[in-house]
């Protein structure tokens, strides 16, 4: 869709989001504006300053004097002793309130001229005020007499260094004859001819990486640093981050494409790893970190610093020669890498990319290793980091296609390859789709390779919140019939055919074969009309076992309470007789052959598995957003992490190789530790400095404007409805007049439709629930622009509203008035949601981490500059310390993450997991090697009075799973003895009520991982 003027589509964007930017300040400020019909005090929360009367009269402390204060200024540090000389310059209006009989009864408030004043300052080490006679001058003249206000210059030297505080204060009368407004409006301070040293960021340790100098801190402001030398006051903070380009171009860039690396791909893998190690040799060996220590004035921690870091990035690149190395002598391994290489070549056919991004491969060769030494490579945990957008799910499902063509390759046939987890309640639909694309391109590659095997499968296990967990033939409680509500079009899970694209999918619930199918009606689909190869419910999953299966982490639970889990870790039991009831586990009541199939005739002469049973392992388990794994859902997860490569061990004789992706590093060695048990490794290796390294560069290119704003004298609800009130305007202007728009922007007038595209949907963020559906209430009500339509997006919105929002946010409606103009989301637009419409939004506050603000903002400029408004809860200390910073806090965003908080040594978690662990380790077992049903206390007991099983060797065996078997757990496995103990207690009961196993000791399985009591978020 290129111009076919002399300016692009980008730079057209960029011109716009500047353009935007300025009218939503000027909103702020009322810039422009002549005349007012309400107080102005109540519209403006930019550039205006109250009276100190009134400020020091109602502030009871220094957090809600920030909440509309009285003073702007700068803090500086001179660069010589005193007396400092400096030139500083205020400007500011006044709005002044005419009389009912005045010339405009309808807009009473004006708007004065501006008020500059040019004051000469000459400072000494007690500081003082100066140029309050020029200013009191300033504001009679353009007709605000009454107003007055001072420059005042503190002296601080409680730094160790002098630093000085440049200060414009309202000093005017709270209320005086005449006086209609004690405020001063559009107001600005400027500092120059004062020679100054740098801050260091105090917040940041040294890095020999990054630069800690910040020429000026701002009051209540945020300061520029003028091209002549000069501090200025901005009532917002924007920061440009920029695009990166995945290459460094000092190398030549090896061909990474699809087609090459399918058909040859051992030259072009060399030429990769030969660059690697030429760029490192160049930055990372000690002469090369000497010649910097020295140019750049390296402490000897920083040094040190920089040769662990050289250490890890050494140790990068050999693990990549170690994966070219495999590729040239396991043939297996080179043909499922270069099959994977057609598969994605197949299924990104007209999306505009042909090849991989030089990182991507990277982490593909870097980590292939575990195909062939499973056992030593599943004691890492490899993470991808890199940038939100920059291609980290494609990544890992190059890999997970390559470990599943190499199974086939080698003998597995059917099963589980991959179980992948996303940490939020409601999977992503687009995440789950690109899945399905992949698997879909290997599927038809592994037909025209001849490759035996079932069909490469997806699976979908994400239980109640999204699609059923079975489906019954009738029922009295709220199970899902084929005859339910909604049945089956409500369970849709993709978005369109992954072998075709076709957007026309039908639903269909097949009595015969019981399953819920996707089917695709396009007569020229390569899948020619049969059900897609994708199970949307879990009983289904557990019956086929596809090929990968994601779903959300909390399903995990289930492995205590459902012995169908048993598939994900290991082999099902048998397989049905009946063809397409598929496998079968334990018998029950309702499965007495242990079909799962409702009322199954197959009988008790099931099949055994086709294949070796300890094939049924998965190869690979990933994670996905590492770093929400924290607090009570890690400590949970950590546990039930221990207890699948407990229970695949004891089924398989393996342990899945563990694969994450993160958007932070810090601490991830230490989660990693706590989460699995394993050690941590991160791919890829941070450059020598912020910004750039072998695998990337900076450009010019605009990604993201960010803005922050610390409202003043008026509420965050208020800002965010005026925000999101003047970015539908400018859209609106556009839509109504592009000539006046496209002149004023600087944009050619061809592009107009685009950025109307781009631009017209909006999303306001709130950090909670309550927020996003005030923002939704109060945007509706409250805002001048007529006709805005809103959509919610968290994880109360229904499973089929919100495919129907993304595809309307993917596929925008014609009309403009029938689009989706504000889309009010939670936490839930933060991970896998990709629409490229998304363009602008309005944070409601400063999430309560960095990677949130990092994740959430992410979902913004993914493919056009993006631009997004930061509203701080100003009278917060954490909001109030990132506004002054904040520059530096988007910058260096991932030094400003706070280590994950998890542990595995939590009591409180421990006493909600024990009875999970005991559970499975029954149903998935003991229950299987004993060939009898142990689903009552009768049964179990019986059994374990035979086997001999006692207390004490069950909660040896339990402290010994959770790796709390060491000299410091001696508290935890008193507290599993005690627990166990209480266990085996109501087994020996015969008078026990409990019908199930899953009721006896102290308190159930778990049901859900998050069945932890929520946390509160405590703020300074």
């Amino acid at each position: 869709m290129s111009g076919s003027g002399v300016q692009s589509q980008e730079q057209a964007c960029e011109a716009f989001v500047r353009w935007i930017d300025r009218r939503v300040v000027a909103a702020g400020r009322g810039d422009g504006l002549d005349r007012l019909e309400v107080a102005p005090s109540g519209t403006f929360w930019l550039g205006r300053l109250a009276c100190e009367d009134e400020v020091l009269k109602g502030a009871a402390d220094e957090r809600s004097e920030r909440l509309d204060p009285c003073a702007i200024g700068i803090r500086l540090r001179p660069a010589s002793a005193p007396p400092w000389p400096m030139t500083v310059t205020v400007a500011s209006r006044a709005w002044v309130k005419d009389p009912k009989d005045g010339p405009d009864p309808e807009r009473r408030w004006w708007r004065s001229n501006l008020a500059q004043e040019v004051v000469s300052v000459l400072v000494d080490a007690k500081g003082g005020t100066f140029g309050a006679k020029q200013l009191n001058e300033a504001f009679a003249a353009v007709g605000a007499p009454g107003l007055s206000a001072e420059i005042r210059i503190d002296v601080e030297d409680w730094h160790r260094e002098t630093e000085l505080v440049v200060q414009l204060v309202n000093t005017s009368p709270e209320k005086a004859p005449g006086l209609t407004d004690s405020h001063l409006y559009e107001t600005q301070l400027e500092v120059s001819g004062l020679p100054t040293v740098p801050f260091r960021l105090e917040a940041l340790p040294d890095s020999f990486r990054y630069d800690r100098e910040v020429p000026a801190y701002g009051v209540n402001v945020g300061v520029e640093v003028l091209p002549s030398g000069a501090f200025r006051t901005s009532d917002t903070v924007s920061v440009q981050t920029c695009r990166p380009q995945y290459w460094n171009g000092a190398y030549q860039k090896p061909d990474l494409s699809f087609q090459t690396l399918a058909n040859d791909p051992l030259p072009e893998l060399a030429k990769l790893v030969d660059a690697l190690a030429a760029y490192d040799d160049t930055h990372w060996t000690p002469s090369a970190l000497e010649a910097r220590q020295v140019a750049e004035g390296w402490t000897t921690m920083m040094r040190a610093e920089a040769d662990r870091e050289a250490t890890k990035v050494f140790g990068e690149l050999d693990r990549l020669r170690h994966g070219l190395k495999l590729l040239r002598s396991h043939t297996e391994i080179l043909r499922a890498f270069q099959l994977m290489n057609k598969a994605i070549a197949r299924s990104a056919e007209g999306r505009g990319y042909t090849a991989w991004r030089p990182f991507q491969v990277g982490f593909l060769l870097s980590t292939v290793r575990f195909l062939a030494e499973p056992d030593d490579e599943a004691g890492y945990v490899d993470t991808v980091w890199f940038a939100t957008g920059g291609g980290k799910t494609e990544t890992y499902l190059g890999l997970l296609l390559t470990a599943a063509f190499f199974d086939r390759l080698t003998g597995k046939t059917m099963g589980v390859t991959a179980w992948s987890r996303f940490p939020l309640r409601l999977l992503s639909l687009q995440q789950t789709q690109r899945f399905a694309d992949a698997l879909a391109g290997a599927e038809l590659i592994r037909i025209d390779e001849g490759i035996k095997g079932s069909p490469f499968s997806l699976g979908f296990l994400v239980g109640r919140a999204g699609t059923p967990n079975k489906i019954v033939p009738k029922t009295d409680s709220d199970d899902v019939t084929p005859d339910s509500p909604g049945m089956p079009d409500k369970y849709q899970v993709l978005l369109h055919c992954p072998f075709c694209r076709d957007e026309k999918l039908q639903m269909r619930f097949d009595r015969e074969r019981w399953k819920l199918e996707h089917r695709c009606t396009n007569a020229a689909c390569p899948w020619k009309g049969r059900a897609l190869p994708m199970y949307v419910v879990d009983q289904e999953v557990f019956r086929f076992l596809p090929t990968v299966v994601v779903g959300t982490l909390d399903k995990a639970a289930s492995i205590g309470l459902q012995q169908a889990m048993r598939g994900l870790v290991g082999p099902p039991q048998k397989v049905c007789s009946v063809p397409w009831h598929g496998f079968t586990y334990a018998e029950r009541s309702t499965t007495p052959n242990g079909c799962l199939v409702p009322n199954c005739q197959g009988g008790k002469a099931l099949k055994p598995v086709p294949m070796d049973p300890k094939r049924f392992g998965p190869s690979l388990r990933l994670q996905d957003e590492l770093h929400l794994l924290r607090d009570s859902l890690g400590a949970v997860d950590s546990h039930y992490e221990s207890l699948l490569d407990h229970l695949q061990h004891e089924l398989c004789g393996t342990r899945a190789k563990i694969v994450a992706s993160s958007a932070t590093l810090t601490g991830y060695d230490r989660q990693v530790e706590v989460l699995y048990q394993r050690e941590g490794r991160v791919f890829p290796q941070p450059g020598p400095r912020a910004g750039e390294s072998f695998w990337t560069s900076p450009t010019t290119e605009p990604l993201r404007r960010f803005v922050a704003v610390a409202p003043r004298g008026v509420t965050l609800e208020h800002v965010s409805d005026r925000t999101l009130d003047a970015l539908q305007r400018c859209v609106r202007e556009l839509l109504s007049n592009p000539a006046k728009v496209c002149a004023e922007a600087g944009v050619e007038p061809e592009h107009a439709t685009l950025l109307i595209s781009l631009y017209g949907t909006d999303v306001v963020y709130g950090t909670t629930l309550y927020d996003v559906e005030a923002a939704g209430r109060s945007l509706g009500s409250n805002n001048t622009v007529e006709g805005i339509n809103i959509e919610q997006l968290t994880g109360q919105t229904e499973f089929d509203d919100v495919r129907e929002i993304l595809d309307r946010l993917e596929k925008p409606e014609e009309d403009f008035a029938e689009r989706i103009h504000v889309v009010a989301a939670s936490s839930m637009l933060s991970h896998g949601v990709d629409v490229n419409r998304l363009n602008t939004m309005v944070m409601l506050g400063l999430p309560l981490t960095t990677a949130e603000f990092i994740q959430t903002t992410a979902r913004v400029g993914r493919r056009y500059p993006g631009l997004v408004y930061v509203l701080h809860k100003i009278g917060r200390e954490r909001d109030a310390q990132t506004f002054r910073q904040f520059e530096q806090y988007v910058r260096q965003g991932d030094r400003f993450v706070d280590p994950i908080p998890i542990t595995r040594r939590s009591r409180r978690v421990l006493d909600l997991t024990i009875a999970g662990v005991v559970g499975a380790r029954t149903l998935m077992i003991r229950e299987p090697a004993s060939k009898q049903r142990l689903s009552t206390p009768a049964k179990l007991r019986e059994y374990a009075r035979s086997a001999g099983l006692t207390p004490a060797q069950e909660a040896a065996a339990v402290a010994m799973v959770l790796g709390l078997d060491g000299p410091e757990d001696s508290v935890h496995r008193e507290q599993i003895a005690e627990w166990v103990q209480a266990w085996f207690t109501d087994l020996e009961d015969p008078a026990i009520k409990a019908t199930f196993v899953s009721e006896l000791g102290p308190r159930p399985p778990m049901t859900s991982l998050r069945d932890v009591e929520a946390s509160a978020p405590i703020h300074e």
